[in-house]
């Protein structure tokens, strides 16, 4: 297949997997399977990298505004209720850093099972029950909406978290780092609805905890790729403009799909649940492992 047209095609799944409770890493695997794109090629492990920051570029551009509005608010809050450790950006802080320690020290364990579709099989699967049975719990309540007397929840808005909602929130992340296939936005989501956070409220925290996740883990792979570091290294000097272009493709084609798929799911999740997606992850789940266990035999 030529380059461009690949590069425009892993542009869209990145896209549109990155910030979908789906699992992007699992879908750029599978991805890499059925184009028969080698796993040890330095350059694609880098492209990988770098159109996962182009779904990061999304993110700032939609919550550009609402960015500027919490930095300008720090540490009161837009109503003065809030202190530097109930902040939401200080939320933000507290998963970031309870889930990048131990990422940082599993980072070789991790590597290993980027590549195992049996893993990301068992991944997606378990993940697609969980969400469909942590959704299902609080269908009723997200139904009634708030000041109904429902126990089930009772985060309706992000501003409404408490440091142990992130802090929860931040070590069920570190599944999602460890397992491929897990999905970063998933664990998110349920951890948040578990310590009774509505979908909307678990929906925005993920994406705005995503921001700071997704660029230390990008910028370190990214960094250690283009210094020559690490296992399959790629450095700058290597990249012909055949190259560069196929980069600067994927790049954008993520950004703009990734912009879209957040519009998108934004509006979705504050009618609608997540149990479509958790029907997709079982099925998508089962198929892999199919998969896997007659690339096995």
């Amino acid at each position: 297949m030529n380059d461009y047209l690949l590069s425009v095609i892993l542009g869209i799944v990145e896209g549109l997997t990155e910030f979908l409770p789906v699992s992007s890493t699992a879908h750029l695997r599978i991805s890499e399977a059925l184009f028969h794109i080698s796993m040890s090629s330095g350059y694609w492990k880098m492209y990988t990298i770098v159109i996962q920051l182009g779904a990061i570029l999304s993110l700032f551009i939609y919550f550009g505004p609402r960015l500027a509005k919490l930095l300008s608010t720090f540490p009161k809050g837009e109503q003065g209720d809030k202190t530097i450790s109930t902040h939401p950006l200080s939320l933000v802080s507290i998963a970031f850093v309870i889930t990048a320690i131990p990422s940082l020290l599993l980072v070789k364990v991790i590597g290993k099972h980027l590549e195992d579709l049996s893993i990301i099989g068992y991944s997606l699967l378990i993940g697609g029950i969980a969400m469909w049975i942590v959704d299902a719990r609080n269908a009723n309540a997200e139904a009634a909406g708030p000041g109904a007397g429902s126990n089930r929840i009772h985060t309706w808005k992000m501003e409404g978290m408490g440091p142990g909602q992130a802090a929860w929130i931040g070590l069920c992340q570190i599944l999602s780092g460890a397992f491929p296939g897990v999905s970063r936005s998933m664990s998110t989501i349920a951890a948040g609805q578990l310590a009774g956070m509505s979908r909307a409220a678990a929906l925005e925290f993920s994406f705005f905890v995503s921001i700071p996740v997704m660029i230390a883990a990008t910028g370190y792979s990214l960094m250690k790729s283009m210094m020559g570091k690490g296992e399959n290294p790629i450095g700058v000097s290597h990249l012909d403009a055949h190259a560069w272009i196929v980069l600067a493709i994927g790049f954008v084609v993520s950004f703009l799909v990734a912009y879209a798929s957040v519009v998108w799911f934004m509006a979705w999740v504050r009618k609608r649940g997540f149990v479509p997606f958790a029907i997709y992850r079982i099925v998508v789940g089962i198929l892999v492992l199919a998969f896997a266990g007659r690339l096995a035999g």
